[in-house]
């Protein structure tokens, strides 16, 4: 505790958002910029092609699998990953350089990079993404119109595996139908809860 016990510092949170595909993960994080809110939002750097409303620099960084691999042999991703055949990773410099002048970094990953990223920084806030039921979530996949039948399977077949993966985050999030402030809502409150404890969080990287 600081010797003058109303100079609390506020340390930076460096937040993961991850859960299963399609439970709106890119929605939350669409809706929270929308707001202007003082996060930084980590641009995530993918070999995939971009979808037909995704730009370039916003959604994400689409790069060739060549200059990823020189991402991975220079050291400059935090974390990476293989996702449906294609690469995803987070840059390093972005998040060192968001904590470093006081905002909280906010990053979107998969399960498995949750993992990665805890392992390398265990005061990283973890918070799980989900739909109400499987049955809302295979409907959000079909919906999408971006996945073949046997890709669809995949996806379903592996949150169904993430799932049970759930007791590895601190945070619970439910993003039902049509209610997507209130699950943004839920995410806020948690980050200004953890901003309020006694024993505050200290990211390392």
């Amino acid at each position: 505790m600081p010797d003058d016990p109303y100079a609390r510092p506020r340390y930076p949170l460096l937040i993961v958002l991850s859960g299963p595909s399609g439970v709106g993960k890119d929605s939350v994080i669409r809706e929270m910029k929308s707001r202007g809110l003082p996060l930084h939002f980590v641009v995530t750097a993918t070999t995939r092609p971009p979808r037909e409303e995704e730009v370039e620099g916003r959604d994400y960084l689409f790069i060739s699998k060549e200059h990823f691999a020189e991402m991975i042999d220079q050291g400059e991703l935090l974390e990476y990953a293989v996702v449906y055949s294609d690469y995803k990773g987070i840059p390093k410099s972005q998040v060192r350089q968001a904590l470093a002048s006081g905002h909280d970094v906010i990053m979107r990953v998969d399960v498995q990079g949750a993992a990665t990223v805890r392992r390398l920084c265990p005061q990283a806030l973890l918070i799980f993404l989900t739909t109400r039921n499987e049955e809302e979530l295979e409907a959000r996949l079909n919906a999408r119109r971006t996945e073949s039948p046997e890709e669809l399977k995949l996806r379903i077949a592996t949150a169904r595996q993430e799932m049970q993966r759930l007791g590895e985050f601190d945070y619970v999030v439910v993003n039902p139908d049509h209610r997507l402030n209130e699950a943004v809502a839920s995410i806020l409150a948690i980050l200004e809860a953890e901003h309020s404890r006694v024993d505050q969080r200290q990211v390392r990287l």
